[in-house]
Formats: structure tokens, sequence, C-alpha cells
């Protein structure tokens, strides 16, 4: 690639390589393809006859929305995929897309993760050693009870 090719700027409607897609984006080219295979509805870059794909505007814009719910929120790929189709893209990218749609059905997950917060918050001036340390031991108790769990779902899923 030259000098002069990299100091190009496109306009912000055209069309854009998986390497320029990759760069704008701060990702790797591995990572579209394998967002595109995931996101078929949303990521679907057209393909030229030698088989290099062309993001369209509407392709980065989806996949900026994928990488704000992953990255920055810390969704997973089908927690990613049902938000955007709940609530739309733009949702996403403006800001405006709520997790959880408000629910307040406690999962073992989210106990476990406030029971933690609670037993490493250090704001409890009047707390003694004893009692921290029967708060850490029962965030311990939790925890492997989780991991037990989970060993035996990934046992189950393997017979």
């Amino acid at each position: 690639m030259t000098a002069t090719r990299n100091r190009i700027e496109k306009s912000a409607t055209a069309f854009r390589s998986i390497g320029e897609a990759a760069a704008e984006l701060g990702l790797e080219t591995h990572v579209l393809r394998y967002w595109e295979s995931k996101f078929p509805r949303d990521v679907k870059p057209v393909k030229r006859s030698d088989g290099r794909r062309l993001f369209r505007p509407q392709d980065i814009d989806a996949l900026r929305a994928i990488q704000i719910l992953v990255h920055e929120r810390g969704l997973t790929l089908k927690g990613a995929k049902s938000l955007l189709a709940e609530q739309g893209l733009q949702a996403v990218l403006s800001g405006a897309a709520t997790l959880g749609h408000g629910t307040t059905a406690a999962s073992p997950a989210r106990e476990l993760q406030q029971t933690v917060a609670k037993a490493f918050n250090t704001e409890i001036p009047s707390e003694t050693a004893p009692e921290r340390q029967e708060r850490l031991e029962g965030a311990l108790v939790g925890l492997t009870d989780l991991k037990a769990r989970l060993d035996a779902m990934r046992v189950r899923r393997a017979a």
C-alpha cells in the first residue's frame, strides 16, 4: 500500500474494504468476518466477483453497534443479537438501548454478583475484621457453588 493511498480519506457514504472497516473500528479483520457470520441480518457486505468484501455504511454502523454491545457493555454475541433484534441498531448507536428491559427477576448470577460486590465493599467503617472475613467466606461459598453448577452443566452437555 502506498503512502498516497493511506492519506486518502473516503466520504461517509463510501464502501470500505474489510481492512479499512477493521481499522476504522479498531478491530481485527477476522473479528469482522466472524461477526458477519453471526449477524447475517445486520451485517451484509457486498461481495465482489473476486470474493472481496465491501462494507456499506449501514454495515459499519451495525458492526459499531455490535462492538458497543460486546466490548463496552459486556454482552455475549447471543445477547447482542437479541438486543439488536428487539430494540434496533439506532437505539444502540444513540445509547437509548436498555439492557434487561426493566425486569427485576433475580438470577443466581446476578445475586452472586451482588454478594461479591457487598463482600468487597470496603466502605463499612464499623465492620470488624471477623465480620469482613465472614462476608468474604460467604462470597467464596457462593462462588464455589456456582462453579460446581457450571461444571455439572458442562458434564451434561458433553454427555
